[in-house]
């Protein structure tokens, strides 16, 4: 039987251990120029050090005005190549894999004067009226994606993960909330992001694996549920995708906040649902802070990975300190040796 600290293998990716450091936006681009800084080198480098096995960089952007905020990292410039090499490169230094999460926010792009989306229609009431992109502009931004994908290889990391939930442009294009196009990209909903996927498999190592991060239910009136989402799922399998990072909401609230999702494991049966009926790995994730409940999701065999995103911001080293619960084998830097 696996546990957290079984050793894991998808492809060429092999990690030592089922934990995972979910992308999680640190808004502290000093410059406004995208490129990763110290703080991010220290960020990412102090949870490989805490015994993370795989660490997925934050939601970085294929273009400036597809930032959340001025403050996001970007892979728009060969330019932001070095900083991003330079934290992947450390980070393999003390055992952990890394990952980066390639994003375009869309209509949900903060400080864009005009975002861009699918549709004209804006999140709610305090956000902008979005730009619906033309048929051609869409095309451009799936080149966009491919550019990004090669520069984070470049970069030196293990996987690429697609961001396709919370609210952000593929999500958009493929809920029918937010797509309301009459050409090729709203008659055909997964279009724009299968061809996204395979635009990133065109510049990957065949033996790098695609990971998408996906919303399995939208919490919202008119929105899709697991149901939808496992159709979708399947074509974006079909078009390349190696595994599933699990997650909900994000065109109501975001599960994370609050409103729905207040106990532990909220979206665990979601990543499980996922997992049975593609018969593909996934990654769990939503308030599996608890080291035992998240070797409990391993164990019963309900994810194949778990992501612990609040409590490695409180711990940088809670892989640690989960193995010393959990009365698990780990690698402890020899410096800290005595602190365990």
């Amino acid at each position: 039987m696996n546990d957290l600290f079984s050793p894991f293998q998808l492809k060429g990716l092999e990690v030592k251990n089922r934990i995972v450091m979910p992308p999680m936006c640190q808004y502290s681009v000093e410059k406004k120029d995208g490129i990763a800084n110290d703080w991010h080198y220290l960020h990412y480098v102090n949870r490989a050090i805490g015994g993370a096995g795989f660490i997925i960089i934050e939601m970085t952007d294929v273009e400036p005005d597809g930032r959340i905020t001025d403050y996001d990292l970007g892979l728009w410039s060969d330019e932001q190549i070095p900083a991003l090499a330079r934290i992947v490169e450390a980070c393999h230094q003390y055992g952990a894999k890394v990952g980066i999460q390639i994003a375009h926010a869309g209509r949900k792009a903060e400080d864009a004067a005009v975002p861009v989306a699918p549709s004209a229609i804006p999140f709610d009431e305090n956000s902008k009226t979005p730009r619906a992109l033309s048929t051609d502009e869409v095309k451009e931004m799936v080149e966009k994606y491919r550019k990004a994908v090669k520069r984070a290889i470049q970069a030196g990391v293990d996987a690429i993960e697609i961001h396709g939930a919370h609210g952000y442009l593929i999500h958009q294009f493929h809920s029918p909330l937010t797509n309301k196009r009459d050409d090729e990209y709203g008659k055909d909903l997964t279009k724009f992001g299968r061809e996204i996927i395979q635009a990133a498999k065109s510049e990957m190592p065949e033996e790098m694996p695609l990971i998408m991060r996906i919303s399995a239910a939208e919490y919202v009136e008119g929105g899709y549920g697991i149901k939808e989402s496992i159709l979708f799922a399947k074509e974006y399998q079909q078009a390349g995708i190696d595994m599933f990072h699990i997650s909900s909401g994000g065109e109501g609230p975001i599960g994370a906040a609050g409103k729905p999702g207040t106990h532990a494991g909220y979206q665990v049966p979601l990543a499980r649902d996922i997992k049975e009926a593609l018969d593909i790995p996934v990654i769990a994730v939503g308030r599996l802070d608890d080291a035992i409940l998240a070797n409990s999701v391993i164990g019963n065999e309900d994810a194949d990975l778990v992501a612990v995103g609040r409590g490695m911001l409180r711990n940088p080293h809670w892989a640690l300190e989960a193995a010393t619960i959990l009365k698990k084998k780990t690698n402890v830097p020899k410096q800290y040796v005595t602190g365990f």
